[in-house]
């Protein structure tokens, strides 16, 4: 049964609109309910990021946006509008055209995007012959300009170098390159800098940045690292366990967290503002078996505020104010009681 949420705030006209996106897998044991009602916006020129733990359904619901989601698997239920248009409605032989061509993928790990047997410019240059119709000559010309673009030195040689020659950094580059080779008006960036050190984290992330402003593209970022969460990102949401448990604009979700989850999750990074005496504090325990979840809210047997409303009754997504939104019982409540409005 879908959980009620509320509409997610927007900074504007969404290019990209995802509403009560669930997706299931058939298993032996059972149904798995790996994304339980997920609804965001991402407008043109945006950068908004999907956080929370390794299980949670970040992936799953990039993959699902691209309709990638292979069996036993399926998307049961929801929608997807892309720049208007009804995605899940699209027949395959439509889908293939958007892939790729009206919205890329930027995968975390460029050795599993790249082909170790071909050269850059074939690889970088295919979106142009497949959506484009660009003969060989001129998607290789175009390839190196693209190359240039996402800043490879000396494109003209280095497009005809295969993948082992390049950097990580280098090579994910050159995956972000193809990303853009067909303009395309949304990009899915699912940990694109994971594999990668923190200086050309850094790097391929202000390129990434750069593209979005300069293409006036809408950027989802996928990650863990709220540390790059908070440098590049406009708004976030929170997801565990297959839903959204809180949304806000960047600054207001770091200040004023109204979602116990979103507190573990911040207290369990490093902060330059915080004394170096003082010891990180993980979340207890873990993501709940996806099949035997808990009743009421998903996190209860881990949150140190858990009343018994918590355990027998799901909180739906609701306002906070008019840009933050929590699906807590406890939290929100205690603001506005400090606030006196309750």
């Amino acid at each position: 049964m879908a959980i009620p949420q509320a509409k997610p705030p927007s900074s504007g006209d969404s290019m990209l609109s995802v509403r009560d996106l669930r997706v299931e897998y058939e298993t032996p044991e059972g149904t798995v309910s790996a994304v339980a009602g997920a609804s965001f916006d991402v407008a043109a020129g945006e950068i908004v990021a999907l956080v929370g733990e390794s299980g949670c359904g970040k992936s799953t619901v990039a993959l699902a946006m691209l309709r990638l989601i292979q069996d036993p698997g399926r998307i049961a239920g929801g929608e997807i509008h892309l720049d208007g248009r009804d995605v899940l409605g699209l027949s395959e032989k439509n889908m293939r055209s958007v892939r790729g061509n009206e919205m890329a993928m930027v995968f975390q790990e460029p050795m599993t995007t790249l082909n170790p047997v071909h050269r850059i410019d074939r690889q970088v240059g295919e979106p142009l012959r497949l959506h484009k119709r660009m003969g060989a000559r001129a998607a290789a010309k175009a390839s190196i300009d693209l190359l240039r673009s996402v800043q490879i030195p000396a494109p003209e040689r280095r497009s005809r170098d295969y993948p082992h020659n390049f950097s990580g950094g280098m090579r994910q580059r050159v995956v972000i390159a193809m990303g853009m080779a067909c303009a395309p008006k949304v990009i899915i960036a699912d940990e694109p800098t994971t594999a990668l050190d923190v200086t050309v984290q850094a790097q391929v992330l202000d390129l990434l940045r750069s593209q979005v402003q300069e293409r006036n593209l809408a950027m989802l970022l996928i990650t863990h690292n709220l540390g790059i969460v908070a440098r590049y990102a406009r708004r976030v949401y929170v997801m565990y366990a297959g839903r959204i448990v809180e949304s806000a604009p960047t600054e207001e979700l770091y200040a004023s967290p109204r979602h116990p989850y979103t507190v573990g999750l911040l207290k369990s990074v490093p902060r330059l503002d915080q004394d170096l005496d003082e010891r990180l504090a993980p979340i207890p325990g873990a993501p709940p078996d996806p099949l035997d979840r808990p009743d009421g809210c998903v996190f209860s047997p881990r949150c140190p505020l858990a009343i018994d409303r918590c355990r027998v009754e799901t909180p739906p997504l609701l306002a906070v104010n008019e840009q933050h939104h929590s699906a807590c019982w406890v939290m929100p409540a205690m603001a506005a009681t400090e606030r006196g409005d309750a």
